[in-house]
């Protein structure tokens, strides 16, 4: 996420945002106030920063908006806010501005994203397709969860009609990116390389949709809510099917790649799937009162924050051994 060489935030530098905001939310529905709170705010500083080393760099003109990798890539800039904005909902005025630059980014960017994508050939899609092209349908549940945000607290029934088909939406997305990515590892299984880390954005993308549609699903009409709640199971089952075989290709990747294990920004794309299954999980132990699915997300919260304290504490390193590097240079 971060080009050492040039200085450049790359096109998934909000990953880290994604990742701590929701791991925030993970752990107030579990009652770790203090941890909440403290992640809360570096999300929400993270975010400040970040937007403004962008802008400071300039990393946007040096960014390919005709290649579809940027502008999927892009798409953790709309997720950022969508997760922001469902944690800090009870602060009205800063919950509207980060839903409605939510809004506008996804605006943007699925019209860039269509364009980019229809100018290859599918063949030429596939050979591209990986685990990051499913933010642009992590990005699109999270602006459904945004608009129940708004029919919530603003009482703004409108908002439901925008939620559920921008929901599905999100799932017609995560269908074709899905394809694309197991179309591309059937061609290529000769290699045997396994998964990269964005690959967990296969099980992510999944987790949020079902967390989309709890909310969908508290808010819907009696004619509507038997179907959310069905398609709400059925896409949290799948979410915790991919989670076997992502963690069976990812230990083959190590165990044949060692060096895969240095730090690098990707490692933010498997933070965020396990804090959103916690966040998932504990919505649909609610949903079906299971008590013993609660245990589970308190499980993944708890590897997911070991997970962000590495990630962290590398990100750190690294930009201390980089910044020891100019100066030397210097």
């Amino acid at each position: 996420m971060w080009n050492s060489r040039t200085c450049n935030p790359s096109p998934d530098v909000f990953a880290a945002v994604m990742a701590t905001g929701i791991l925030s939310i993970a752990a107030a529905k579990h009652h770790y106030v203090r941890i909440s709170e403290t992640l809360g705010v570096l999300a929400s500083l993270g975010l400040l920063v970040l937007v403004v080393v962008v802008l400071a760099t300039r990393a946007i003109a040096s960014w390919d908006l005709k290649d579809p990798d940027v502008t999927l890539r892009l798409f953790t800039f709309v997720a950022a806010c969508a997760v922001l904005d469902s944690r800090l909902a009870s602060h009205r005025v800063v919950a509207l501005m980060l839903g409605l630059l939510a809004l506008a980014s996804w605006l943007v960017l699925i019209v860039l994203s269509a364009r980019n994508m229809s100018k290859l050939s599918w063949a030429a899609l596939r050979d591209r397709a990986h685990g990051a092209w499913e933010l642009a349908s992590v990005g699109t549940s999270g602006l459904a969860i945004v608009a129940t945000m708004v029919a919530r607290h603003a009482q703004a029934h409108w908002s439901l009609g925008v939620a559920v088909p921008v929901w599905i939406v999100a799932l017609c997305i995560y269908a074709l990116m899905t394809w694309l990515i197991v179309w591309r590892a059937v061609a290529e299984r000769h290699e045997h390389n396994g998964f990269e880390p964005d690959s967990w954005i296969l099980m992510g993308g999944l987790a949020i949709a079902t967390l989309a549609g709890d909310d969908i699903h508290v808010l819907a009409p009696a004619w509507l809510a038997p179907t959310v709640r069905v398609v709400t199971v059925v896409t949290w089952v799948a979410a915790t099917l991919w989670i076997p075989p992502l963690i069976y290709f990812g230990l083959q990747r190590i165990s044949r790649r060692p060096a895969m294990l240095q730090f690098a920004g990707v490692w933010w794309a498997l933070v965020f799937p396990l804090g959103m299954y916690s966040a998932a999980t504990d919505a649909m132990a609610a949903e079906l009162g299971q008590r013993s699915l609660s245990t589970v997300s308190l499980v993944f919260f708890w590897d997911a924050l070991a997970a962000w304290l590495i990630v962290a504490i590398a990100a750190l390193m690294r930009a201390w051994v980089n910044r020891s590097a100019v100066r030397d240079r210097a």
